[in-house]
């Protein structure tokens, strides 16, 4: 008999670097390729809000698209289907004689628990869900530390890593794919029948975002020209803009480190190097104490307490917060251009996220389920996580306090053409 391998695709939609892919070519007579569209995805959660707002959506679907076409490129295609993976995925393995089950293993909560509901259908079928790690920059196992003993302190990480850690050079992308012979490939629903709204561009935005693969890499060379020409605070802007599609597995994190380590050594791109390579250190940082802690992030007194909430006017005191209606001219500004967009700057969201903590005395997992709606670059373990930092509830207790919500608002918008801007409407 033959050997199939299926290859469950989830937030690692691209050919190239992606370990799983190129292991199931070398390891199989063929592969059958599938995204599975979960409608848990597209829930209410207990805050009132969406588990993906419409502007992420609209990403993820031109982002499955994509990886369909570069399928298509190379002999291949993509099995496309809408429903539970754990029912989804027994019943084509028995359908196209599937030998084992490939995957990118999660770290946070819901992610993980559908992998275990795979894995236990699998098991009585006795089949096998290999698991892969590709969504970091260090692979777990070159790490200087075991998991339970990372450092709480980010420096500390950071140091010990850049110190004594590798980063593996990126897997080559496929150049040809054998696939099981499908009849119906499937189609993607629409964002009607999701139930959301397309969302129109919004004309003050200087960016707009599109999915997938070929997309992201046109970005991250983008991102390399604007590098070389001269590391100006827009450049900067242009750069934390790559996070959509790392988040989606659009780019590797390898794979954006090696491109822009060719042009380390030259005049001017020094700190965007660096500012770079801080973002994905901070991206591998919140994964890794995820693996660490399991799911202490999602609890509203994490590792410490928050200190006040105003529980009788809370939810009224979100409800003006997420629609901008605050009367605080920055964060109205910051809120509209969120909702309106899907993206933020980092300035900004730690800006809105202090005010909404502090000032408005509501509990921080209500603005980190309101961001999981509407960040298009939302990924569980950095927005929950920095979202407990806020708040002082995060596993490193000693950097409590340490953002200034002035100098942050001074940086963010020091001659008030910021807030002009993006003034509510």
């Amino acid at each position: 008999m033959s050997k199939k391998i299926l290859v469950w695709f989830r937030n690692d939609l691209r050919l190239h670097d992606n370990e799983l892919l190129v292991e199931a070519i070398a390891k199989s007579d063929s592969i059958l390729p599938v995204y599975i569209l979960d409608p848990r995805q597209f829930g209410v959660t207990k805050y009132g809000t969406l588990k993906t707002g419409s502007i992420r959506a609209h990403f993820l679907l031109e982002s499955v698209l994509g990886l369909r076409a570069a399928l298509k490129q190379i002999g291949g295609n993509l099995l496309i289907a809408t429903g539970s993976p754990e029912e989804i995925i027994p019943q084509l393995i028995q359908e196209y004689e599937i030998t084992e089950v490939y995957h990118h293993r999660e770290v946070a909560r819901e992610e993980t628990h559908v992998s275990t509901l795979v894995e236990n259908a699998l098991w009585k079928l006795r089949i096998n869900l290999k698991h892969f790690i590709g969504h970091t920059l260090y692979n777990k196992e070159d790490l200087p530390f075991p998991i339970k003993d990372i450092p709480d302190a980010f420096n500390q990480f950071k140091k010990k890593i850049e110190r004594d850690s590798i980063i593996k050079p990126c897997f080559p992308s496929p150049d040809r794919i054998n696939v099981a012979e499908v009849i119906d490939w499937g189609t993607l629903p629409t964002l009607e029948e999701l139930g959301l709204l397309h969302q129109q561009k919004d004309q003050r935005s200087d960016f707009e975002f599109e999915g997938g693969e070929a997309e992201g890499l046109v970005h991250l060379q983008k991102v390399i020209v604007a590098m070389q020409q001269a590391a100006t605070s827009k450049n900067l802007i242009l750069v934390s803009k790559l996070s959509a599609w790392l988040a989606m597995g659009c780019l590797s994190p390898r794979k954006v480190y090696w491109e822009i380590k060719k042009i380390e050594g030259m005049p001017n791109t020094k700190a965007m190097f660096n500012h770079i390579l801080l973002g994905l250190l901070w991206r591998d940082y919140f994964r890794f104490m995820f693996k660490k802690y399991g799911n202490t992030f999602f609890n509203p007194n994490g590792f410490g307490s928050q200190g006040l909430v105003d529980i009788e006017n809370e939810q009224e005191n979100f409800n003006k917060w997420r629609t901008g209606q605050t009367g605080f001219a920055v964060v109205d500004a910051v809120m509209t251009e969120l909702n309106q967009t899907g993206f933020i700057s980092n300035i900004a969201r730690q800006t809105t996220a202090l005010y909404l903590v502090n000032n408005l005395e509501v509990s921080w997992v209500f603005g980190a389920a309101y961001f999981e709606e509407k960040l298009i670059d939302y990924n569980p373990a950095s927005n929950w996580g920095n979202w407990a930092n806020i708040a002082g509830v995060g596993n490193d207790q000693k950097s409590k306090g340490v953002i200034d919500m002035d100098k942050n608002i001074k940086n963010l918008d020091p001659k008030g053409n910021y807030a002009l801007t993006w003034a509510s409407e």
